[in-house]
């Protein structure tokens, strides 16, 4: 049970965003927040602080909440943690009812997880798992534009694994039918939870092994090899997609 006039680190969250001020998470007591905090749930430290998760009452304005990506570039361990507390308000709103019997489920008392009122099975948040990979080609290193990048913006091939198989199978075949391209060498990078909604990327390397680039346009905007000297907007920092480019661009420049 938190103290009174404990400082902890809040992730309120609201539609899926995180209440921020001056582009953080609040740190401070129960009773600096504001808020009625009897449902907030413990679900992890940052630098031996308790990180609480907690949903904000529906009559408080989305004025001070912004999404996660506000948080990108700040300690990856906190970035996480206010990613599991949006998952876990995702799954609040979109499992609330029992895949089993179609009961109504509820929060669990002793785990983050739904507890269904019928037969009392227990449902955990459902994680999607996708695969990330930077395919190099001697040196240049392929990248893609998705038609939701307004910017401009050019990252690298992504997209969720099929049901029976591989990683290694899933980073082959996304490359192929978003590109065009075959790919070999594939090998494992890390891994980044993404909570938009409930994600985990999961980062590979692989070189070129064959194809032309003929980009998917039902996927895609583009699809380029681009070089160190002539590089478009690049996904931003603190995202497993630029720490995928910038180890690639790193291979690149020690040839």
């Amino acid at each position: 049970m938190l103290k009174k006039q404990e400082l902890v680190y809040w992730c309120v969250v609201k539609n899926r965003k995180l209440l921020l001020l001056d582009g953080a998470l609040p740190l401070s007591s129960e009773s600096e927040l504001g808020f009625d905090t009897k449902g907030a749930r413990q679900i992890g430290e940052y630098h031996q602080r308790p990180v609480m998760w907690l949903e904000a009452p529906e009559n408080v304005s989305e004025e001070h909440f912004f999404t996660q990506r506000e948080l990108l570039g700040s300690d990856s361990e906190l970035f996480n943690l206010a990613g599991k507390a949006t998952q876990l308000s995702h799954m609040l709103h979109s499992q609330s009812f029992c895949s089993a019997c179609g009961g109504q489920c509820q929060l669990a008392e002793n785990e983050l997880a739904m507890r269904c009122l019928q037969c009392h099975a227990s449902h955990y948040p459902r994680v999607s798992p996708c695969v990330i990979v930077a395919v190099r080609k001697q040196d240049k290193i392929l990248l893609a534009q998705h038609p939701r990048h307004k910017t401009g913006m050019y990252t690298v091939v992504a997209g969720f694994v099929e049901a029976g198989e591989t990683l290694e199978q899933c980073v082959a075949r996304e490359v192929e039918e978003e590109t065009g391209i075959k790919v070999t060498n594939i090998r494992y990078f890390g891994s980044q939870p993404w909570a938009f909604p409930s994600n985990l990327m999961m980062g590979f390397l692989a070189d070129y092994d064959s194809g032309e680039l003929n980009p998917d346009y039902q996927e895609l905007s583009d699809a380029i090899w681009a070089g160190e000297e002539d590089l478009p907007e690049l996904a931003p920092e603190g995202t497993i997609a630029r720490a995928l480019i910038n180890h690639t661009l790193s291979l690149m420049s020690d040839r």
